[in-house]
């Protein structure tokens, strides 16, 4: 039996982004976004029930001050104690896992999606998409951007600005274009 194009998108596979089944879920996606982006901070029941039903998985405590953005919603996993603040991005064209107490500065983006290099395929419209998973207790500076297919180690700091092109150990400071570890912690 022959994969979906959203199966294709999750194993990693070139996969078609206008697939009609994948529009339907960037549509859901959009009118949630717009939902949760309009509310005040006096409606934090009303903002937990619009992230439960965006994304995939939410920890007991979560705050995103908006706006928010994302692909999908539906390949996120965010653990107890996320914060995320002003403008964070998240394409999750594949898995993105935040684990407990992961704090995002303003206009941290992660990307799960990317384009083929070869333009042939890149014309065909064909893309590619790779996990990313962040652990605990983890602090993300403002500005970064997360490359497809990277792991961020636990009680990890990423300096603001960075451009994390390639995993992150756990316990370290990292920082940089490309990000690289500048001090260990443990």
């Amino acid at each position: 039996m022959e994969k979906t194009e959203k199966q294709k998108m999750l194993a990693g596979e070139l996969y078609l982004a206008d697939d009609p089944e994948l529009a339907v879920e960037s549509k859901r996606a959009s009118r949630l976004l717009r939902m949760y982006n309009a509310t005040t901070e006096e409606q934090p029941e009303q903002r937990r029930q619009i992230l439960q039903e965006l994304f995939a998985q939410i920890g007991e405590k979560i705050t995103i001050v908006p706006p928010l953005h994302c692909d999908y919603g539906s390949n996120i996993y965010a653990g107890s104690g996320v914060y995320m603040n002003y403008g964070c991005v998240i394409l999750d064209c594949n898995k993105v896992e935040i684990g407990e107490n992961v704090l995002l500065a303003p206009y941290v983006q992660i990307y799960t999606a990317y384009h083929p290099t070869e333009p042939e395929i890149r014309l065909s419209g064909r893309e590619l998409a790779a996990p990313i998973k962040i652990g605990h207790n983890v602090w993300i500076g403002g500005g970064v951007i997360i490359c497809p297919g990277v792991t961020i180690g636990d009680n990890t700091t990423i300096g603001a600005g960075s451009v994390v092109v390639k995993d992150i150990p756990a316990n370290v400071v990292a920082v940089g274009n490309p990000c690289r570890v500048i001090r260990n912690l443990a």
